[in-house]
């Protein structure tokens, strides 16, 4: 009896981290091939990382929650959860080996996208395929009330692979281009405040794209600024951790509005902070018109996110601690008029 108890607990834990473990392999897959994309944060597979981390935290967080539909191993539901579970392995194997990547850029290409942009439709394919078959998957074993404890994980997969998407149709999509002279003008300010000497223009032949151009003693540096680097990415990468964060919380709704406000103009800050570092790196290492130094591509591709990614990881921690910090301070003041309430009960308890 015991041993029975005890094999279905485990298996009850096996069945609960399947969704995540159904990813996995595919990951492991895609590292042994595209080691560095994994560095990658612009255009590389960092966020699948991220996406594994999300999944996992929404798995703890709603693991008393987790209720499966999955009753019996002979059963239509069963046998599909099973099939969905290997597909994101399938797919992978597919897109990388069997041509299936291949015959998405040829189609990119058919229809005029230009090749720079038409080889990273497979990735941005990758994200939303990845999207798809995780709510399939946890459809298929809690049914429709599970997916909104995967709800961020998945909404995060949709939206990279969205925005890459959008990167690869339009990669200077005018919607998108709106807060792009705001950044620009913000980060000149930056620069000039830093003691370089700045001036904005149009890039020729594209619209609505400013470029951004900053010298000093040692050199100059100018860059064209599009709407992936003024701050969409990083503000939505803080949308779904804080809305992760504050939808467990117990804080009043009104202060979850201004923390999440306040938390979005410093994560909108920071990346003006790193279009400044870019620039700061192009010109002390030698930057010139045809020549990109190794240090600019290796900051903006990698380590550049870095700056925005820190600070969101950060900030529900420090939300925590000086919530924490505000108790105790409270309770620091209420101590003196507690006691001295005790105390004038007891004199009034002596009096005759």
């Amino acid at each position: 009896m015991g041993n029975d108890q005890a094999l279905a607990r485990r298996s009850a834990i096996l069945l609960k981290i399947l969704p995540l473990l159904a990813f996995v392999s595919p990951l492991a897959i895609l590292y042994s091939l595209y080691p560095a994309s994994f560095e990658q944060t612009w255009v590389g597979r960092t966020y699948e990382l991220f996406f594994i981390w999300l999944c996992f935290l929404e798995l703890v967080m709603n693991w008393e929650e987790l209720r499966e539909k999955i009753n019996t191993l002979w059963s239509l539901r069963t046998f599909a959860f099973i099939i969905f579970l290997l597909i994101p392995t399938v797919y992978i194997v597919a897109a990388n080996f069997w041509g299936v990547n291949t015959v998405l850029v040829d189609y990119a290409l058919s229809h005029g996208i230009e090749e720079a942009w038409a080889k990273q439709v497979p990735l941005s394919t990758e994200y939303l395929v990845f999207m798809g078959l995780l709510l399939l998957i946890v459809f298929l074993e809690y049914g429709v009330k599970g997916i909104k404890n995967y709800s961020i994980s998945a909404f995060f997969l949709g939206i990279i692979g969205t925005l890459y998407t959008v990167n690869n149709l339009s990669p200077f999509f005018t919607p998108f281009q709106l807060i792009v002279p705001f950044t620009t003008t913000l980060a000149a300010n930056v620069l000039n405040f830093m003691g370089y000497q700045t001036s904005v223009s149009a890039y020729p032949g594209k619209d609505a794209v400013p470029v951004l151009r900053a010298s000093n003693s040692q050199g100059w540096a100018a860059f064209g600024i599009a709407w992936p680097c003024a701050g969409i990415e990083s503000l939505l990468i803080y949308t779904v951790v804080i809305l992760l964060f504050l939808s467990k919380s117990l804080i009043p709704w009104w202060q979850k509005l201004i923390y999440f406000a306040v938390g979005a103009v410093i994560t909108y800050f920071i990346n003006i902070l790193r279009i400044v570092t870019i620039f700061v790196i192009a010109i002390d290492t030698g930057w010139r018109p045809g020549y990109m130094p190794p240090e600019v591509q290796r900051f903006h591709d990698y380590y550049g996110m870095l700056y925005s990614v820190t600070w969101i990881v950060c900030y529900p921690l420090l939300i925590i601690g000086s919530r924490a910090l505000w108790r105790w301070i409270k309770e620091k003041k209420e101590k003196p008029k507690q006691h001295l309430q005790v105390s004038q009960d007891a004199e009034q308890t002596r009096v005759p």
